[in-house]
């Protein structure tokens, strides 16, 4: 149970989804956040952002948002026509390094990890490491905010004791809706 009243069912409305319903107001602008990060226009294909997601947030222990954002990576593959989007989730959070991602994947997502323990600890090697695999400016900018913002979600969404399903099937209904309509406000069943 939440640390607060959500005023909703936990059940129904899990992890930051609640807090969101709670809280309209501060909603928008972190829905709008997620949006530009995960799904916007960029050169990073969606399931690789969402896998950034994923994996900041297993390094942070948020189970609700390492298995949302798994699942997100996951549908967002399957989306691409990707047969083993769900093995690449998997492995790339078992094992990053032994993870069948490209190796710009696997750089930004070193940053990302880098970022998780301090924005110190983005160092010139792990930047040029990445840029050697071929990331961009933007793509290098995008990876550093999505880490640091996952940062703060995972933090919100743990901080508050809300409720996380354990099943990774429970995240399924969920990523198809966000495949389809983004990260809005959660609208009620």
């Amino acid at each position: 149970m939440a640390y607060i009243d959500l005023g909703v069912d936990e059940k129904t409305l899990p992890g930051i989804t609640g807090l969101m319903r709670f809280r309209p107001e501060t909603a928008k602008p972190l829905s709008e956040l997620a949006d530009v990060l995960l799904r916007g226009p960029h050169s990073l294909p969606a399931a690789e952002r969402e896998l950034i997601a994923a994996y900041v947030s297993g390094l942070n222990d948020c189970g609700f948002c390492s298995l949302s954002h798994a699942a997100s990576a996951v549908a967002q593959y399957a989306a691409a026509d990707v047969t083993d989007g769900a093995e690449i989730v998997a492995r790339v959070r078992a094992d990053l390094d032994s993870a069948p991602i490209p190796a710009k994947l696997k750089a930004l997502l070193r940053i990302a990890g880098a970022v998780n323990r301090s924005g110190h600890a983005v160092t010139p090697e792990l930047v040029e490491a990445a840029r050697l695999a071929g990331a961009t400016d933007v793509e290098l900018h995008d990876t550093v905010l999505i880490a640091a913002a996952f940062g703060m979600f995972n933090r919100y969404v743990d901080g508050l004791a809300t409720f996380a399903p354990e099943a990774a099937e429970d995240y399924v209904p969920a990523a198809q809706r966000i495949l389809v309509h983004g990260y809005g406000i959660p609208r009620p069943s």
